[in-house]
């Protein structure tokens, strides 16, 4: 019994001294510089794996949801048209847009026809006016900065 115990004295007493001399160790020798950058490159690798796993998963979740979103918000404008005999109406225009704002490339639920492109602008024309011409700085005559 005592030769357990004898044992067991001396292993915890080599594990304390191998602790204490691990802590004791410069971080510039190769040994903690090598288990630092292996530790590293394990780290990023695995949170890569993981990142991407998670990454799929709210994607693919949130595509699905939103195949499912009954919400959509319209725009309407209205444009100035004027009729065959000559009356002037306004005429909506509703447009289907996205949670950000952007049209979405489907038409609106109303059935309204797709908007008119708007009208081209026509270039501006070239400038027919010449510059007016550059005059030469006027000189200036010289003073004297001598103290007197």
């Amino acid at each position: 019994m005592k030769f357990y115990l004898l044992i067991l004295t001396g292993l915890a007493s080599v594990s304390c001294g191998l602790l204490l001399a691990g802590c004791r160790t410069s971080p510039y020798q190769p040994g903690p510089v090598a288990g630092n950058a292996v530790g590293t490159g394990v780290g990023v690798v695995a949170g890569n794996v993981a990142g991407a796993g998670v990454g799929v998963v709210a994607g693919t979740a949130k595509g699905v949801a939103s195949s499912f979103n009954p919400s959509y918000h319209m725009v309407r404008y209205w444009r100035t048209e004027t009729t065959s005999d000559g009356r002037t109406i306004q005429v909506p225009y509703d447009i289907l847009v996205d949670e950000y704002g952007r049209p979405v490339k489907m038409p609106a639920p109303t059935g309204n026809p797709k908007p008119p492109p708007p009208p081209a602008t026509p270039p501006p024309a070239p400038a027919t006016i010449a510059p007016p011409p550059v005059a030469a700085p006027e000189a200036v005559a010289p003073t004297n900065s001598t103290p007197q």
